[in-house]
């Protein structure tokens, strides 16, 4: 195989392992240019790759166009898009500062450049790479992702405080692993790419280790769930919890990506966009 070849392979093999899990915390990037002064100060998403529209353009990167939640792409009717229906007065001012391989402690300074921002809105997607690690053991404990989903909301609340925050809970990865463990493409697809290695190492194993590698991992994103739901009680009145909507989504292999078949593909955010926005309170 030629030399350009193999480092093309592995170029994509390193981007699809940063989909799943960051090595360090996400810093978000500097907003490119302040809001504008006067009017409402728009949407702002923090999190991880599944805000980013990772892989939904069939390239292993970001693709913030399709974003369940700031996306201005015609495929994902987001929630940017949604709003701007109500008023066209925030067209533009949407602010992504979710990153790939961002896990819970990165929120803090995803949402100081939310206040920067000025948002009047903002959507909270994360947990999902706390869960995918290595393994087990190296999994953010449930006290440490609770006491770093704190620490961002009060960023927030503090910053922002008649912004309204809504926080989504975690997809159910553990239905991933149910729906695509027998597809060849997929298991092909995690094996390669070292995608999410706690949960979808050896997926096609029957072993009794594995199967119980697998139920801590879903155990782990219940508990982180129900942190989410009880840290935005704690916020207060601004703050709606999606009530498990996305974690109830019964997600088929149709809308994942076929590259890494993890992230969602345009089908997958636009259905993301659509079980979350009824969970917003903004609906109406």
């Amino acid at each position: 195989m030629p030399r350009r070849w193999v480092a093309a392979l592995a170029c994509l093999a390193a981007l699809v392992a940063l989909a799943c899990e960051g090595g360090t915390s996400a810093t978000p990037r500097p907003t490119t240019s302040a809001p504008p002064s006067g009017g409402p100060g728009g949407i702002a998403a923090l999190g991880d790759s599944i805000s980013t529209g990772f892989a939904s353009c069939l390239v292993l990167t970001s693709c913030e166009r399709n974003s369940w939640s700031t996306g201005d792409g015609l495929r994902v009717q987001s929630h940017y898009r949604r709003l701007l229906e109500q008023n066209t007065a925030i067209r533009d001012r949407r602010y992504n500062h979710a990153r790939p391989g961002a896990r819970a402690d990165a929120l803090t300074g995803q949402a100081q450049a939310a206040v920067r921002d000025r948002a009047d809105y903002v959507t909270v997607l994360i947990g999902a790479n706390d869960v995918c690690r290595g393994g087990v053991d190296a999994m953010t404990p449930v006290k440490q992702f609770r006491a770093d989903v704190d620490q961002g909301l009060r960023v927030l609340r503090t910053g922002r405080p008649k912004a309204r925050v809504l926080v989504v809970s975690i997809p159910d990865l553990y239905r991933l692993w149910e729906v695509g463990h027998d597809d060849s493409r997929a298991t092909r697809a995690w094996r390669r790419g070292g995608i999410c290695p706690a949960l979808l190492a050896e997926a096609t194993s029957t072993a009794p280790a594995d199967r119980a590698r697998r139920a801590a991992v879903r155990d782990r994103i219940d508990a982180y769930n129900a942190e989410l739901k009880a840290a935005c009680r704690a916020y207060g009145s601004r703050c709606r919890h999606d009530g498990g909507a996305l974690h109830k989504v019964r997600f088929t292999l149709d809308l994942l990506n076929p590259l890494d078949w993890f992230h969602p593909n345009a089908t997958g955010q636009g259905r993301i966009a659509e079980v979350t926005w009824r969970s917003s309170g903004l609906a109406d």
